[in-house]
């Protein structure tokens, strides 16, 4: 697989997403399963692997740390802190303290079995401490040696401005996809600006943009996709008309409506890296292949003239989670 430059660091064309395979999407995959896809993963030429501390909790990294500890120098392991675990009534707390950063890195390169992180991001803006201070925790530990780069998780463009100024900031990881593209207003302009790569998570739409779910679908116990309002099922048929755009364009060119959505965001800018996340091999292999999917000029503006006609409806987040984005 050809690489890309996010930042600084290099890495291949798609990324990894493994939250999927412990957290989020109902019952976790069990360990050698999900050591045996990520291993694929690899064998197959994605070196970006993204994980973070509150998938499980804490499962998720287990997995990666023994999936990529026999190839940790031919891979990009990215991490995230920010909040506090275990939490004390179950619930999730935001902690970006230096302290508790601190004390959050020692146990994630215990977790992923190496002595450095790639890619450090933090996971929510806290509200109670400044960015700078965070900044300059990750900084300290850049110069110790315990981190190689800084990121950010969705992050506003004016928090992205503040932490830069203090300690570089190699990527930005945040939803973007043809089912939400809200980022193009403010945030790729200011990642341009600042020379800042882009890591798009759910870039298929938490599954939407496969064109395998539709008004009827039900998410089992523990599917986070049963409180998004944009799955809820009133939602899920308005916005059929997308499914029904991506799933022509995809049959004119012979590839998949999954594969084109990936291909859309890479024609994006070059420094995007979307790090789609599945738990099964057959789909795994389907999603790298987009990397290979070329869209013309006329590809462009076909997809342009649908997304002009239609419009998404359904929030991307309950009120409460809505209100940690963007800060």
């Amino acid at each position: 697989m050809k690489k890309r430059t996010i930042g600084t660091l290099e890495v291949s064309t798609l990324g990894l997403g493994c939250r999927g395979l412990s957290h989020g999407y109902g019952a976790a995959t069990n360990t050698k399963d999900a050591v045996s896809l990520i291993r694929a993963a690899h064998d197959r030429g994605v070196t970006f692997f993204d994980t973070a501390q509150v998938y499980g909790p804490f499962t998720n990294e287990d997995v990666v740390g023994e999936a990529l500890q026999p190839v940790r120098g031919k891979v990009v392991i990215a991490t995230k802190f920010g909040f506090e675990l275990p939490s004390p009534d179950g619930g999730q707390h935001m902690n970006s303290q230096p302290a508790y950063i601190r004390q959050s890195v020692e146990a994630s390169l215990k977790r992923l079995r190496t002595d450095v992180i790639d890619l450090l991001y933090q996971h929510r803006v806290d509200p109670n401490v400044p960015i700078e201070d965070v900044a300059g925790t990750v900084k300290d530990l850049i110069a110790e040696g315990k981190v190689r780069h800084f990121g950010l998780s969705e992050a506003g463009a004016q928090t992205i401005r503040k932490a830069h100024a203090v300690q570089p900031v190699t990527a930005l990881q945040s939803e973007y996809s043809l089912f939400w593209r809200e980022p193009e207003k403010e945030i790729i302009p200011t990642l341009e600006e600042l020379g800042i790569g882009f890591v798009p998570f759910s870039p298929l739409g938490k599954g939407f943009l496969t064109c395998k779910i539709d008004e009827t679908a039900t998410f089992g116990p523990g599917d986070f996709r049963s409180v998004v309002p944009r799955f809820q099922a009133e939602n899920l048929k308005a916005n059929k008309a997308l499914v029904a755009a991506l799933t022509q364009i995809a049959e004119a060119k012979g590839v998949t409506p999954a594969q084109i959505a990936l291909a859309w965001l890479l024609a994006q800018k070059d420094w995007i890296v979307p790090i789609p996340g599945t738990t099964k091999l057959h789909r795994l292999e389907e999603n790298l292949g987009a990397a290979s999917v070329e869209l013309t000029a006329s590809d462009a503006s076909e997809i342009a003239d649908a997304l002009a006609k239609i419009d998404i409806v359904g929030d991307r987040y309950p009120a409460h989670l809505q209100a940690r984005v963007g800060k």
